[in-house]
């Protein structure tokens, strides 16, 4: 097929009798031909998921499954009531997730797609505008300044191109094109000098190009495809949630079983007795609440970010950010604003000036670095480079707009900040003729009126402009003091002028400049965003490692590297190259050191991350263009820009930084934890709660005792009471000290040693209290629905109290104040007054067969329930002494 030559490295005669076109392009009836027979020139778009298709996602969860064989088996046995009490619970946790879900969808609907735009064709002798999608292979493309490229053209004519293909290759820099240039069949993409790739910009120039691939043929559709057959990572709370769903499912069976056979065993009960104890026992010990709290918990987080600048597009992805263990960033306008800065000045005599500010708004000054700069020649320098200059920067309305090369425009921000304007200097030195910039040449040149003479202002690479200065220069000091400045990962232009040698015919293309003056360099970097140092030591600090992963120069990215703090030299920086060269296994064991991957191609973004993952870490993948989406979908957590990035790598994503800077994941980082934090917490409340109930009736199958609550009463504690408490408990905020913890082990579960101690003390006081004061009622005479109705008071009071445990595994509940999270305040009295309703008003009294009790019954009851706070206070004591003297 056409699409799989190497046109880069074709001659044009070539590349015109393969495609079957020539330099007029195609006929209508051509290409209408071929359209039908390569299809729409467009990326593959999955649908947006239905509505009922969301619904649908919120019901596939273990647990759920659990729940509905509950639900099925009260209804076998004829309590509709129990069947309806847990249908009602999951069609809650259905509404609430799904709504979630959708809104993120519909939000993210509204982003278009990288190919619909228009596009300039030549058919026959016209030149027409077409839309994108109609572009077909063979097609003659027009391209000018800000154009997206819609194919991927083999160029045949350019005048001053350069295109931007950041997106692509992750190049920070606009990279020089040249129709003339033919490379080797095995050349990089990010080399290919004579090709402009689909979803592209062109940042400056015109150009002609033939159409060699359209749709998912090209570079980018390439990548797209490699996202949809991408599978994802699943988030680190899915991985534990299964994990930890299966225990309790199994665990649920086999102590039903267990005390099923006991009963059998002992004889005491009838068989349709023993079922129905067996069914209560399921749904005591399950807990029913959980996947509406989680729900909860997972929606407060998502709303929590998306007031710090993150928006999620899934909500088990809320925590994922909070257990990662490493996250590997692109460079370009993640860590850097994409927009190129100079810096950094150096004046031919010595002198040397630091720029400050970032990107291309002028907003910053220049600083002499010594006392007796000269600033009369730096101004010969700025006057220079404003006049050898294609770009515009303008204020409108309030702000800073700007068009044009990226060099020229950060030449112009460098001149605003020592107070010159290019509409005042041109003014005042029109322009009589100009050598625009090309990559052979590897300079530019303006020449203008100056008084009675005409000058010649050139800038380019510092080894081409040494050439045409005088004799005189030290040529090897010069050069020392370029490499120095590129060293440091800066781009280095040199800039000179001088009397133009000739008269200067502005009809005639003037020959190249010598003999000028060599006036200094300027030094160009991409700058670190703000905050973006401080993020990572925060991600270092929480134990969380930075890896940078970038298309540019090894030379660039070690300079940003040694300014972020990953890496020191060169032996810390591994390139495309070299990693091409590595197994799965080698590579694997070199991102548990390498922090900077340079000079990288898309595809092996994807195997960076996916030898990270098996290595054992959690990942989170940050990007914005196509190039990253490849591996933004197979990362456990992929978290896209949302102002520069491109639809590709959101759509790729479960998370997107509204704001395009790093320092926000840090943010995303500090609230997926204390999500996490809080789904424990919910976790634990609901354990406990469910293994005291256990306790309960597996004492009373011990002892032949009657049982001590009926499954509706069970299933009011755990869906309507509890159900209250833990979802307030959700929304319980950060213990302020979340990012100086390490994350948790990848393989850590969700039910860990100190939930598992913590659970078994919880249900011993609470399960031994209760059965007792169930046991002394019945056998003082009370009637059983008294003893049932006293022990579901205590076990509501119970719930009321331990939740005050329950806001911190570690801290004591008396150093937490109720009014710091006034909705858990809320809830537990909440709760207890629904309790309080239920055992005075009549209907439900007669659904829940509860009555009030007697002044005396209210005093023992709290005295007995209170029980449960010194108790486990005491636990939080031994394991903070435990824990300290490790």
């Amino acid at each position: 097929m056409i699409h799989e030559l190497k046109w880069h490295a074709a001659d044009l005669a070539k590349v015109y009798q393969d495609l079957s076109t020539s330099e007029k392009g195609l006929s209508e009836p051509e290409a209408e031909k071929r359209l039908l027979q390569f299809g729409a020139n467009a990326l593959p778009e999955q649908p947006p998921p239905t509505w009922w298709m969301i619904l649908l996602r919120q019901f596939l969860s273990p647990l759920i499954y659990i729940l509905l064989i509950a639900a099925v088996i009260s209804a076998f046995t004829g309590d509709m009531r129990d069947a309806a009490f847990i249908i009602g619970v999951l069609m809650l946790n259905a509404t609430v997730g799904g709504y979630q879900e959708w809104k993120a969808e519909k939000s993210s609907q509204a982003l278009r797609k990288l190919l619909r735009i228009h596009a300039s064709v030549q058919r026959g002798d016209d030149v027409k505008e077409i839309p994108a999608e109609r572009v077909v292979p063979g097609d003659i493309v027009w391209l000018e300044s800000g154009n997206r490229v819609p194919a991927d053209l083999r160029l045949v004519w350019d005048r001053g191109l350069k295109i931007d293909e950041s997106l692509l290759t992750g190049e920070s820099l606009p990279v020089s094109k040249n129709p003339r240039w033919i490379g080797d069949r095995d050349a990089p993409q990010a080399d290919q000098l004579n090709m402009a790739f689909a979803g592209s910009i062109v940042a400056h120039g015109r150009a002609k190009g033939v159409v060699v691939a359209t749709g998912t043929s090209t570079a980018v559709g390439q990548l797209a495809l490699d996202v949809s057959r991408a599978t994802g990572g699943k988030p680190p709370l899915l991985e534990r949630m299964e994990r930890f769903t299966n225990v309790i499912a199994i665990t649920t069976l086999a102590t039903a079983a267990v005390i099923g056979v006991v009963g059998v065993f002992l004889g005491r009960y009838a068989p349709t007795e023993l079922f129905l104890f067996t069914v209560v026992l399921a749904v005591a010990a399950i807990p029913e609440g959980l996947p509406v709290a989680m729900t909860v918990a997972l929606a407060i987080a998502t709303t929590r970010m998306a007031r710090r600048g993150v928006i999620v597009r899934r909500l088990t992805a809320v925590e994922g950010l909070g257990s990662c263990t490493l996250v590997a960033t692109d460079k370009t306008g993640t860590l850097t604003v994409n927009e190129l800065t100079v810096s950094e000045a150096r004046l031919a005599t010595g002198e040397a000036f630091r720029v400050t500010g970032e990107g291309f708004a002028p907003e910053g000054q220049v600083v002499p670095l010594a006392t007796d700069a000269d600033t009369n020649r730096l101004q010969a320098l700025v006057r220079s480079a404003v006049l050898c200059n294609e770009a515009d920067l303008y204020q409108h309305d309030g702000g800073w707009h700007w068009r044009g090369d990226a060099v020229d425009i950060a030449l112009l921000a460098f001149a605003h900040k020592l107070g010159t304007t290019q509409a005042a200097t041109q003014a005042i030195h029109p322009q009589v003729n100009d050598i625009p910039y090309e990559s052979e040449r590897q300079f530019a040149a303006s020449f203008n009126q100056v008084d009675d003479e005409v000058r010649v202002f050139v800038k380019g690479a510092p080894e081409r402009v040494f050439g045409m200065c005088q004799i005189g220069l030290d040529r090897s000091a010069m050069e020392e003091v370029a490499k120095e400045m590129a060293a440091r990962g800066l781009r280095v232009l040199a800039v000179a002028e001088g009397p133009a040698e000739e008269e200067i015919d502005p009809t005639i293309a003037p020959a190249e400049p010598t003999e000028l003056t060599l006036l200094g360099f300027v030094g160009m970097i991409d700058p670190l965003r703000s905050g973006v140092r401080d993020a990572v030591d925060t991600c270092r600090r929480c134990g969380v490692n930075v890896s940078m992963i970038t298309g540019d120069h090894s030379i660039t990215a070690l300079a940003i590297a040694r300014d972020l703090g990953l890496a020191e030299d060169e032996s810390q920086v591994m390139t495309g190259p070299e990693l091409a060269d590595k197994t799965p296994e080698e590579l694997a064991r070199y991102v548990q050191e390498i922090r900077v991957f340079a000079r990288v191609a898309p595809r092996q973004k994807l195997q960076i991350v996916n030898a990270a993952q098996a290595s054992g870490q959690f990942v989170a993948v940050t990007g914005d263009g196509v190039n990253d989406a490849p591996a933004l979908r197979a990362a456990n957590i992929g978290v896209a820009m949302g102002r520069s990035g491109t639809d590709v790598a959101r759509e790729a994503s479960e998370l997107v930084i509204s704001d395009d800077n790093f320092a926000t994941i840090v943010a995303g980082i500090e609230e997926g934890r204390v999500a996490y934090e809080n789904i424990r917490k919910v976790i634990y409340l609901l354990i406990s709660q469910g293994a005291a109930e256990l306790v309960v009736m597996g004492l009373a199958v011990i002892t032949g005792m009657p049982l001590p609550l009926l499954a509706v009463q069970v299933l009011w504690m755990n869906l309507i009471t509890n159900g209250i408490q833990d979802v307030a408990l959700a929304f319980e905020p950060s213990e302020g000290d979340v990012l100086d913890r390490k994350p948790r082990s990848p393989q850590e579960p969700i039910f860990d040693f100190l939930m598992i101690e913590r659970t078994i003390v919880a249900a011993a006081v609470i399960g031994l209290i209760g059965f007792g004061t169930f046991y002394w009622m019945i056998s003082n005479g009370h009637t059983i629905a008294d003893a049932r109705n006293t022990l579901l008071l205590m076990m509501v009071l119970f719930e009321n109290f331990h939740i005050g445990n329950c806001r911190s595994e570690t801290k004591s509940a008396f150093s937490l104040s109720p009014l710091r999270s006034p909705i858990l305040l809320s809830g537990a009295l909440g709760a207890f007054f629904v309790h309080l309703a239920a055992m005075h008003v009549p209907f439900m009294q007669a659904l829940l067969d509860t009555s009030p009790v007697s002044l005396t019954t209210w005093v023992v009851v709290i005295a007995l329930s209170f029980t449960i706070v010194p108790v486990i206070e005491i636990d939080k004591w031994l394991w903070r002494r435990r824990t300290a003297q490790k």
